[in-house]
């Protein structure tokens, strides 16, 4: 028997985000699940009722009823202590919990005896959980919004213009936190034409911060700020000094700060301060994305955008839920792909399997008892040495064949003789032309060879380097046989078979030279998106 998918409304304040949409629902009835949605849950984010039984959903007019129903729940924020009451007794949630700032919350779940997927506990570090990794694809709606709403706070452009009423400057942002949340805002500040500048504890994003368009600002501290899991770590004194010295430097000089500094289980850091927030020119803008963890700036107050000293300071608690529908569709998704993991059978039942790493680490209440949080990661087996051959023992005098040794010097001697004496008798007997013909060949061949293999591979993978030198090659080789030196007179024209045949020659080698040249455009052009 296939188990029931419940989808209640949420029921915390300002969420506007449903934990499945009815593309969705169409994929999860694929997998063998009847899905339930409680009537209303999606209309903020543009799913009514009637899309969801479209797509095969049941829908259900009482909160009470559905979660009765549903075997499993979906659901976007944390239950509240009323939602765990109405958890069937055993039954699954799928959800964003916070084990570590929710204890209490754990404690009731484990008293429903409920097997708890905490899709914020997911290990981000396996390349196969990015497909159910909902924190990065929130983090990536959360950071496109924080820039549309600078925008919608400042005052003038955000590109530079030259209008007929005179010059307007570019707007300078400066984004503190390069993790999904900053590169998604870097991304989208500066495609709206804005002077961009980023900081990170973890001087490895620098590369992706410029790749979007930004410029990496330095700390002068010599400090790795990498907490592991992809996440940052608390720096130490010294550090946090030298960066309060260049966020004030910052502050002075650019017209938006966003914030997106936060610590797993830990308050957001205070990165920007009143002073600060003073020293900025009026009509600026501060967007506080860690103000739901206390905020990043010392004047943020959550859920408001109030001004202080001049300064827009922008504190939303629902920035993702202001793009509802698109997060609402990620995240939906995010959960399906979870789903196949726990239904690899696809009968419409599930196995929470605790020896899958993701899977184990998601799961933080297994049958009312509290598993959060999960061992440490197992580490990759070294791969052992490569064992250093051993040398081979001198073959007895007289039994060297099959032995892979140096070749003598009397053997040597013999080669270079005997080649010696082809060269004399072809010098000796051969016309004087096969002579002078044979010898082009040679240094053709030699010249050939270092040229094609010494041809450095630049914006080109190193094969289109040797194909497109090969290439060069035979187009001059076709040039010359076209247009012979014109002192050769009549006899050095070529026969129109070989014109012909260098035609043709100069043809190919042109496809294949553009054609290299437009294929490696297309991949630059991929990666500049």
């Amino acid at each position: 028997m296939s188990l029931v998918i419940g989808v209640p409304k949420e029921t915390a304040v300002g969420e506007k985000r449903v934990a499945t949409v009815p593309e969705v629902v169409e994929k999860l009835i694929k997998l063998g699940f009847s899905v339930a949605v409680q009537s209303g849950a999606g209309e903020a984010a543009n799913c009514g009722d009637d899309a969801y039984r479209a797509a095969g959903a049941e829908v259900v007019n009482d909160a009470a009823a559905l979660w009765s129903k549903a075997d499993i729940v979906f659901k976007v924020r944390a239950p509240s202590a009323e939602e765990v009451g109405l958890l069937r007794e055993g039954g699954t949630l799928i959800s964003f919990i916070w084990p570590a700032q929710n204890p209490e919350l754990m404690q009731q779940l484990a008293a429903r005896k409920a097997t708890v997927l905490a899709i914020d506990s997911l290990p981000r570090t396996l390349s196969r959980a990015q497909k159910m990794d909902a924190l990065t694809s929130q983090a990536g709606v959360a950071g496109y919004r924080a820039v549309i709403e600078a925008a919608n706070a400042f005052g003038r452009f955000f590109n530079g213009q030259i209008t007929a009423a005179g010059k307007v400057p570019p707007a300078k942002v400066f984004i503190a936190g390069a993790g999904v949340a900053g590169l998604a805002a870097i991304g989208t500040a500066a495609g709206l034409g804005a002077i961009v500048r980023a900081n990170d504890t973890r001087a490895e994003v620098a590369d992706q911060v410029v790749s979007l368009g930004g410029e990496f600002v330095k700390v002068d501290y010599e400090e790795e700020g990498s907490g592991g899991g992809g996440y940052a770590k608390v720096m130490s004194e010294g550090f946090q000094a030298a960066q309060r010295a260049m966020y004030a430097q910052q502050a002075k000089e650019v017209d938006i700060i966003i914030t997106t500094a936060l610590i797993p289980g830990k308050p957001a850091p205070r990165l920007i301060t009143a002073e600060m927030v003073q020293s900025m020119r009026p009509g600026s803008v501060i967007v506080d994305m860690a103000a739901e963890q206390g905020g990043n700036c010392e004047l943020t107050v959550p859920g408001e955008a109030v001004v202080r000293h001049g300064v827009t300071i922008i504190g939303y608690t629902d920035l993702v839920g202001r793009l509802s529908k698109q997060s609402s569709t990620l995240y939906a998704t995010n959960l399906f792909r979870l789903t196949e993991e726990l239904c690899k059978t696809k009968d419409g039942n599930i196995d929470v399997n605790m020896e899958d790493e993701a899977i184990r680490g998601l799961t933080v209440i297994k049958d009312g008892a509290i598993t959060w949080p999960p061992p440490a990661p197992k580490q990759a087996a070294a791969a052992p040495a490569a064992a250093k051959p051993v040398a081979a023992a001198p073959a007895a005098k007289g039994h060297g064949h099959g032995a892979s040794e140096p070749m003598a010097g009397s053997t040597l001697a013999i080669i270079s003789v005997v080649a010696a004496g082809l060269f004399w008798l072809i010098g000796a007997y051969a016309p004087a032309s096969f002579l002078g013909h044979f010898t082009v060949f040679v240094l053709a061949c030699f010249v050939g060879y270092m040229v094609i293999w010494n041809v450095t591979p630049s914006l080109h993978t190193p094969l289109m380097s040797v194909t497109n030198a090969i290439s060069s090659i035979i187009a001059i080789g076709a040039l010359v046989q076209i247009a012979p030196p014109i002192e050769a007179g009549a006899a050095g024209r070529p026969d129109e078979l070989i014109r012909w045949m260098a035609v043709v020659g100069i043809g190919l080698t042109c496809i294949n030279m553009f054609g290299g040249f437009a294929v490696t455009r297309r991949m630059l052009a991929m990666f500049r998106k």
